[in-house]
């Protein structure tokens, strides 16, 4: 009998459970974000910014997951934000974590497929164990926690948590293993997901010749995000950097972009040029911006002489097969600072005269 009962009270109480419970999942999934995720004060102020950005169109579980998209860790993980909210504890600066950040690499990929090949391809995909556990550079410049401000950003504790020895010597090995595959500059290091902005647009064809010269500029969407303030900093607030060469101040691009890069590719603090990572372009090539020459996500710049240099040179010479590093990286004329009395010590000569035969 009592066998009995109790499958009647799972019958009468378990089932409508159930219903109830995947009538409410449904409800979730398909109801505005104002009905669901925006009732609570600690998502309304990223909400006011993804109504402003390009991503607006997308649900916010198209990035963020589902409430069950990770099985338990999900379950436990809003289980946890749910009674946080009611505790004392202040709860109001909501961030993702790291293992969310690597999360929403795939994320992105899934709208931005290009963009991702070209990134996977570059020097910017490297993973925590690529740049922890180089030898040559390890020998050379000592593991130290200021890595972490361009490799690393989103890691959520000290250079030491990660890696050992912290010398010159070695063997260095992983002390969390499973960060070696990890990402080290993912997508949210110089993109801000819930950043305003607008989606493309046609432009006005009732004056064709005009459709082109008259099209709004669309902001360049990149931000840096800054490990120590753990907040990203649009391009446009960045500053512009001021570099010298002998005392010399340097004409430096006025590209908004170029203020992104020269975060992590840096001069020391007295701000010479060609010092630390600096590659601000003198010689030859000054007052030219980064993406002059690199192609976005990729950083490739191959071809790129051709922008500037349909064929031959200032001097009547092929500009790809010049001795620099864009011809061989061993090369001693750094294509960023190659300035003409490098390569013409005797003084520049006459440019040649082509001819072309009728």
């Amino acid at each position: 009998m009592r066998a009995g009962v109790g499958k009647r009270w799972l019958l009468l109480v378990g089932i409508p459970a159930l219903v109830v419970l995947a009538a409410f999942a449904s409800y979730w999934h398909t109801a505005s974000p104002e009905n669901t995720c925006v009732r609570c004060h600690e998502i309304q102020p990223s909400h006011e910014l993804w109504m402003q950005s390009a991503h607006r169109g997308a649900k916010c579980d198209a990035c963020h997951g589902s409430a069950v998209s990770n099985g338990f860790h999900s379950l436990w993980e809003n289980s946890r934000r749910a009674v946080r909210h009611f505790s004392e504890e202040r709860h109001d600066d909501i961030r993702l974590s790291e293992e969310q950040v690597v999360e929403m690499v795939d994320r992105c990929k899934g709208c931005h497929e290009r963009e991702f090949a070209a990134w996977f391809s570059s020097g910017h995909s490297m993973r925590y164990a690529d740049f922890l556990l180089n030898k040559e550079h390890n020998r050379t410049e000592q593991i130290n926690a200021d890595c972490l401000r361009c490799h690393g950003m989103f890691f959520e504790g000290r250079i030491e948590d990660l890696v050992e020895p912290i010398n010159t010597k070695g063997p260095w090995k992983m002390l969390k293993t499973e960060h070696g595959e990890k990402p080290a500059i993912p997508c949210l290091v110089c993109h801000e997901i819930h950043k305003t902005g607008k989606p493309a647009a046609r432009p006005d064809y009732t004056s064709p010749k005009m459709a082109a010269a008259k099209r709004p500029g669309r902001p360049l969407p990149v931000s840096f995000y800054d490990r120590n303030e753990a907040r990203h900093f649009e391009a446009a607030v960045l500053p512009r950097p001021r570099i010298s060469v002998e005392g010399k101040e340097l004409v430096v691009s006025a590209d908004v972009g170029q203020r992104l890069c020269v975060q992590c590719h840096a001069n020391v603090a007295n701000q010479p040029a060609g010092v630390g990572d600096d590659r601000t372009p003198r010689g030859v090539h000054e007052g030219l911006s980064c993406s002059s020459c690199h192609a976005a996500h990729s950083m490739d710049a191959r071809g790129s002489c051709q922008r500037c240099h349909p064929k031959m040179s200032n001097c009547g010479l092929d500009v790809e097969k010049m001795n620099t590093t864009y011809l061989d990286p061993e090369s001693a004329q750094n294509i960023h600072f190659v300035a003409c009395t490098d390569c013409h010590q005797a003084g520049v000569p006459e440019k040649k005269r082509l001819t072309t035969d009728n």
